[in-house]
């Protein structure tokens, strides 16, 4: 591969073989391209080898001249903030993770159609949609002001993990203007955290699209969850999950808080009949949750104004194409105008919102546009 190369290219060779006076030709083709390389190169207890990505009491920031590739765990280090600049490319090999460690932090800075990607590193066009070819992005306990802002994270096993809060104010990680899809088991798995998201579209998976679990508290405005999964095992599980108990290790039943989840002029729905789950403890703890403006796919009666308010509940949002993951808006949509008027201004193509101007936001991440 030639080192001046940054983008794929494709590498032709071949083998003759001649036996007993009969000459086969096999024709050699393979993509390649040249890369960052992070392997992991320090043992640990409980966790596979890994490297460390910056030391404690640093801020790196990632060339983005050419991708980056991954094996094994990367460990961005306490006291240390790793910056993702806009157009950078991270290919992930089989169960590679980012780990934001206690005390670490991540800034992932893309813009409008210069995007970061994540995704698995297999570049055949086989692969473009195949879930579940590298591990997930983890933001340990005790991480902290963690940011995501225009990328596209895919084609994984979790998209972001994040763990028990930091504190009890500031969220453990801002998502905006970002694509989570294709997740051979969830988009988002919050246990314990907090997370606040807008202009986001969380699609796609083999389990849940969000689990927010052992309490915490979340807030997503402005967000489209849809699965619609095609993969080949069955989808028995709704995309929302919302959950206030764990059993510790010791088997011990603890409550864990739920203070908020909050939805507004969000879309969740799905395939299958119910798309939101509520595991509530049965021996109490706060479980606090609240649908604003959206529309919802559940069995479950939406009458209660505390936790569902302007609910258009079972009313299909017409996608244009869920089948090639592409949730914007068709003109019929009872989305459209359905939304309520806050500060995000601009849709996930950084079109502005509302349109027309003087009416109100359509629900989900996209504005229609004709």
């Amino acid at each position: 591969v030639n080192p001046t190369q940054s983008n794929p290219l494709l590498i032709k060779d071949s083998v003759e073989f001649v036996t007993d006076e009969n000459i086969k030709n096999v024709k050699l083709v393979a993509i390649g391209q040249d890369v960052y390389l992070h392997k992991p190169n320090l043992p640990s207890t409980g966790v596979p080898f890994y490297s460390i990505m910056g030391r404690e009491g640093t801020d790196t920031i990632l060339p983005n001249d050419k991708p980056h590739l991954f094996f094994g765990y990367t460990v961005i280090d306490s006291l240390c903030k790793l910056t993702i600049k806009g157009g950078t490319r991270l290919y992930f090999h089989n169960n590679a993770v980012l780990w934001v460690y206690s005390g670490g932090s991540l800034n992932v800075s893309g813009s409008y159609k210069n995007e970061v990607t994540f995704q698995g590193d297999r570049l055949e066009p086989y692969y473009k949609d195949i879930p579940g070819q590298w591990g997930k992005i983890w933001f340990a306990n005790g991480s902290r002001n963690n940011r995501i802002d225009w990328a596209i994270i895919k084609n994984g096993t979790i998209g972001v993990q994040v763990d028990t809060v930091h504190t009890p104010i500031a969220p453990t990680v801002q998502i905006t203007n970002t694509i989570i899809r294709n997740m051979s088991d969830m988009a988002i798995l919050g246990q314990g955290s907090r997370i606040w998201a807008s202009n986001c579209v969380f699609a796609n998976c083999g389990r849940f699209v969000a689990a927010l679990a052992i309490g915490g508290s979340y807030k997503f405005e402005h967000c489209t969850f849809a699965n619609y999964w095609s993969g080949t095992t069955a989808r028995t599980t709704p995309l929302l999950l919302l959950n206030n108990y764990y059993f510790s290790v010791g088997n011990q039943y603890v409550i864990r808080n739920l203070d908020s989840a909050y939805f507004g002029n969000c879309i969740l729905t799905g395939d299958i009949e119910e798309e939101i789950g509520m595991d509530s403890s049965v021996f109490g703890g706060k479980f606090s949750y609240k649908f604003e403006n959206c529309i919802t796919k559940t069995a479950r009666s939406v009458s209660n104004t505390a936790h569902y308010k302007n609910v258009y509940n079972n009313a299909g949002p017409d996608f244009k194409s869920t089948y090639d993951n592409d949730y914007h808006l068709n003109a019929s949509s009872p989305a459209i105008n359905k939304g309520y008027i806050n500060s995000l201004n601009k849709d996930l193509e950084n079109k502005d919102r509302p349109n027309p101007a003087g009416t109100l936001p359509d629900l989900g991440a996209y504005e229609y546009y004709p």
